[in-house]
């Protein structure tokens, strides 16, 4: 039996990469035959008592993209005695003592800044392009990601790509949770995103877009972070905050159709989730949006009056997930992947 690694200090978080980070862990541990060590924030973190084998948990309570991250990380790592270690991002420590394998979600901060300083962007820059050097194997969320890889790494961070998608909850379906709404003081039927507000997201140009339209038609917009704070609305717009991740399939559920004007994605799982949960979806049609959106999406361009005109004709029915999207699936072939790059 091997000692594998597998930085989890995302997994707390109820954003896309703990979503990833949480789901790949547990399922991770169902099958395997060798002894994972999970590197936490804090073992009091709660998601902990969804994983349902014995495993190692270390605490490394070190923020992500910190000089902590750099410096004392490495040592926790060396002190473990693992042999490899799996990153379910691209922030591996510069001297990582041991080989590693790194899942790339996008590679958004190439071309979307989203108001980083320069020396963030310079230490993202390094961070990244020593990650995807030296890594055993490179795990790709997208067909889109991977061919992102290609033409801004090479030929060599390429041919050592393979592409697992992410997968869908249990817990998105269809449902008709009217308690939910009334707390929100929502009426089915209305337009919904779900979401960040950061630059490439593009909810500005989708709240703008949406006045235009004229539509009645309420513009639901469930996200977080400091760049909800700056977004300009309309009396025909809610923002809501800190909607708890179990209250999502109903909101899914209770829209009319789920609309994204974002110009960048390395997946998207709203998309899904708004799919799994039978609500049609409006989307762009870039990136890796064409992979997820199924074939009842209208996909559009990303102009004003291309999702104006979107909004006041919008797709009246959605389709389920391919079942492909499976986190048990992801899972089983990351092990795979894992077990190749502890002999590479």
């Amino acid at each position: 039996m091997a000692r594998i690694g597998i930085d989890c200090r995302f997994a707390s978080l109820f954003v896309g990469l703990g979503t990833y980070t949480r789901n790949m862990v547990q399922n991770l541990v169902v099958d395997s035959v060798d002894t994972l060590v999970l590197f936490v924030q804090s073992k009091d973190e709660k998601w902990l008592r969804e994983v349902s084998e014995p495993v190692e948990i270390l605490e490394a309570p070190y923020a992500h993209y910190s000089f902590a991250e750099q410096i004392q990380f490495p040592s926790v790592i060396r002190k473990s005695k693992i042999e490899l270690l799996y990153v379910p991002h691209f922030n591996v420590p510069y001297f990582c003592p041991v080989p590693f394998v790194a899942t790339v979600h996008d590679l958004i901060l190439h071309k979307f800044p989203n108001n980083a300083s320069f020396i963030k962007r310079s230490a993202y820059k390094l961070v990244i392009n020593r990650a995807l050097s030296k890594a055993r194997h490179i795990i790709a969320v997208s067909e889109f990601t991977k061919s992102e890889i290609g033409s801004a790494y090479g030929s060599n961070a390429l041919k050592k790509t393979s592409v697992v998608t992410e997968g869908i909850d249990a817990a998105f379906t269809e449902t008709d949770d009217r308690d939910i709404l009334k707390f929100y003081d929502l009426e089915s039927g209305y337009f919904l995103f779900v979401g960040t507000a950061k630059q490439h997201k593009n909810v500005q140009m989708l709240i703008d877009a949406h006045e235009l339209s004229g539509t009645g038609t309420p513009l639901i917009i469930v996200t977080n972070g400091e760049e909800a704070d700056r977004l300009l609305i309309h009396d025909g717009v809610r923002v809501l905050l800190g909607v708890d991740t179990e209250e999502l399939p109903a909101l899914y559920s209770g829209a009319g159709c789920f609309v994204t004007a974002s110009l960048y994605e390395g997946f998207c799982l709203p998309i899904l989730e708004a799919r799994a949960c039978g609500c049609p979806v409006i989307a762009v049609n870039a990136s890796a949006i064409p992979e997820v959106a199924g074939s009842n999406a209208r996909l559009i361009e990303p102009t004003i009056d291309a999702i104006a005109d979107a909004l006041k004709n919008p797709p009246s029915t959605s389709d389920t997930p391919e079942d492909r999207y499976n986190w048990n699936q992801s899972a089983k072939e990351i092990s795979a992947i894992l077990t190749d790059a502890l002999h590479g």
